[in-house]
């Protein structure tokens, strides 16, 4: 077992582990750590904890200090300077003419270096931009690419459930989402209903797939010819959740539907998958399909990266 504490630098931001080095944390408490890209400062979001050192992944880095009231109050005063920086960076991207969406900027704590975060369509050539920047603020500069949904968790908003959006208050790392996750859950295949105020298929697509996946395993296909009370019929619908099955019968001439629990019917023969869509449902399902792939895109130029 090691001790471990969890800390975030930006907030809803990903949580990273660090050796706290024999220092008692508590949650809330600001500490400076020893990164990659040099110290940092954060906000330590789970105290002291022992956990089972094959679970973690690299090597941990180490707690330098607990933040002293100089840290926070240059923390502070680099902050404050962040609007002016932003201001100045788009003058210059008008200047050279740079087809890039300026989103956000952030010094680190003790101003040795300033990272500006942008969105654009393909590579852009900042190198011009950078020696500009560089020569006005007089430190390091960085220019990071995001994705659109990067930006949307900086930006802030509210989801069409009408709650806030959950990468802007709960969600730290965003997961992959797919297709295949709306086929599975039942959910209509249309782009409007299930893109996010990022233009992505919703995260929310993410959180009951593992409940979906498992109770589909013991689930007959739509198709399938099962035997039931009342004799034998075909799945014409499933209720996945309930694991209950809607199945059609036939009496002579007359056809009749009933809905049965998983554990009244027998599976005679399961059904092959398909994707049988209409052509306005094969019209939606290539515009998500084009979703699925941005999405990986973004999930390349993601901000969380390993510190």
């Amino acid at each position: 077992m090691i001790t471990i504490i969890g800390v975030r630098f930006k907030k809803n931001g990903k949580i990273y582990y660090f050796d706290p080095e024999g220092l008692e944390i508590e949650k809330g408490t600001n500490v400076i750590v020893e990164t990659a890209m040099g110290d940092e400062y954060g906000e330590c979001v789970i105290a002291n904890k022992e956990v089972d050192e094959s679970k973690l992944t690299n090597p941990l880095k180490k707690v330098i200090r607990i933040a002293t009231e100089k840290d926070t109050e240059m923390c502070k005063e680099f902050k404050s300077r962040e609007e002016d920086a932003m201001k100045k960076c788009e003058e210059k991207i008008k200047k050279h003419g740079l087809d890039m969406k300026l989103i956000d900027c952030d010094y680190k704590f003790d101003g040795t270096k300033l990272i500006f975060y942008f969105t654009a369509d393909g590579r852009i050539d900042f190198r011009e931009l950078v020696k500009d920047l560089a020569a006005i603020f007089k430190t390091r500069i960085e220019l990071r690419q995001i994705g659109v949904r990067d930006e949307v968790k900086r930006i802030g908003g509210n989801g069409m459930c009408g709650r806030q959006l959950c990468c802007c208050s709960f969600l730290g790392k965003f997961e992959t989402v797919s297709i295949k996750m709306a086929k599975e859950q039942n959910i209509s295949l249309n782009p409007s209903k299930i893109s996010g105020n990022c233009g992505r298929l919703m995260c929310c697509l993410k959180y009951e797939q593992e409940v979906y996946e498992e109770k589909l395993k013991k689930l007959p296909r739509i198709g399938a010819i099962v035997k039931c009370e009342e004799g034998t019929g075909e799945i014409c619908g499933i209720e996945t959740l309930k694991e209950i099955v809607k199945v059609k019968l036939s009496d002579g001439e007359d056809t009749f539907y009933r809905k049965y629990k998983l554990d009244d019917i027998t599976i005679i023969k399961d059904a092959e998958e398909t994707d049988s869509l209409d052509v306005e449902s094969q019209e939606d399902l290539r515009e998500l399909e084009k979703l699925e792939k941005l999405e990986q895109i973004d999930s390349k130029n993601s901000e969380d990266e390993d510190i």
